[in-house]
């Protein structure tokens, strides 16, 4: 008798709760701006923070309130730079913006004394190691902010350019010389 008093009134309580949380996330409801939504969608979505906030969302915001450049980008370069500038109806000023060859951490196995001060501040987790131990870089997950380079104490963490293979390959896009005339 006691069970199925208690297994009624759980029941219960928990239909009156959900309702109440569903009618709270109805009516409470935050509304965003949209245009966040779509800029963090164009962003690589690493989260690296090599644009000096740390992550796309923050990023995309403070593009959203003008707080920001549209050249904030590295990963992104050029591209994403153009892109941005035409969402937002911005002046594009691409002076200052260079586009970087893909990079990628490496660890000189016999410099490294294991500290794990590096795996500590990646972003994407792409060290991997023990203390006292030697780490290494998963280089797919790697996206070359520098940040595990910048507290390596024996220097042996660099970037890399990243080795051309069959997979990573891209046609390069020709140049843009005019044709001599005959």
């Amino acid at each position: 008798m006691y069970i199925l008093f208690a297994i009624i009134s759980l029941t219960g309580m928990g239909l009156v709760l959900g309702f109440l949380l569903g009618a709270a996330a109805r009516y409470l409801k935050v509304e965003e701006n949209p245009l966040i939504d779509e800029i963090e969608a164009m962003m690589p979505g690493s989260q690296c923070g090599q644009c000096g906030y740390p992550g796309c969302r923050p990023a995309a915001e403070a593009l959203v309130a003008g707080e920001a450049p549209v050249t904030l980008c590295p990963p992104g370069g050029r591209a994403l730079a153009e892109q941005l500038a035409s969402k937002l109806a911005v002046d594009l000023d691409l002076s200052e913006v260079e586009d970087q060859v893909p990079m990628v951490a490496r660890v000189d196995e016999s410099t490294c004394i294991g500290c794990a001060r590096c795996y500590k501040v990646c972003p994407t987790d792409a060290l991997v190691g023990a203390p006292k131990q030697i780490h290494a870089v998963i280089a797919d997950a790697c996206t070359a902010c520098g940040k595990c380079v910048d507290v390596c104490p024996t220097e042996c963490l660099r970037l890399h350019p990243v080795k051309v293979t069959l997979r990573n390959w891209r046609w390069p896009s020709p140049d843009m010389v005019p044709a001599k005339a005959a």
